[in-house]
């Protein structure tokens, strides 16, 4: 599947060399606009990235998401978004009302925002990662996820957001309590 990675730090940039490894077609989006992003994939302008893509990650700034979608708004129509980004002090953590105003077309999902890039790079053992997905993102962030070494674990549909974005406090709190050490995740036991 083509994804097209919208931001080159480490969350995205760790993500999209992790799809590359697992086969699939990985293209970064960023205001620079060209040059070889991480991993050695294509940089180019966010709205040429995001053409012919299936996917498309969020994985900026949570204050530059407004700008993204403002630039990509109707190119995301019928592509899965996934919104890893995390508007840190605002009321609403994550996108999900600012995707579905700029790109009412786009299915979204909420995932890759309550662990930290560590554990995308060399995913702990068990470890699971939440998300919330409308019914048409669900399988494909699925196998995304799956694709990453993390199991999936639904938690409802786009409107369950919220309690995905309850576990990004917990996390932080857990890294303080262990000294800082970021490769902390959660995991399911039966």
């Amino acid at each position: 599947m083509k994804i097209a990675v919208i931001g080159t730090g480490r969350i995205g940039g760790t993500l999209g060399q992790r799809w590359s490894a697992a086969g699939h077609d990985v293209v970064y989006g960023s205001r620079a606009g060209s040059g070889t992003g991480p991993g050695g994939a294509p940089v180019l302008a966010a709205a040429d990235a995001v053409t012919g893509a299936d996917a498309v990650l969020l994985a900026v700034p949570g204050g530059a998401v407004a700008e993204v979608l403002t630039a990509l708004g109707a190119a995301l129509a019928g592509k899965v978004v996934i919104d890893a980004a995390n508007n840190i002090g605002q009321p609403e953590v994550n996108s999900r009302a600012a995707v579905a105003a700029s790109a009412p077309g786009a299915a979204y999902a909420r995932a890759f925002n309550t662990l930290g890039w560590e554990n995308f790079a060399d995913p702990p053992q068990g470890a699971v990662m939440f998300f919330a997905a409308d019914p048409a993102a669900r399988p494909l962030a699925e196998e995304l996820i799956t694709a990453i070494g993390l199991e999936p674990v639904f938690a409802g549909d786009a409107g369950a957001s919220g309690m995905v974005d309850a576990l990004l406090p917990l996390w932080f709190a857990m890294v303080q309590h262990n000294a800082g050490n970021r490769r902390v995740a959660l995991r399911l036991t039966p």
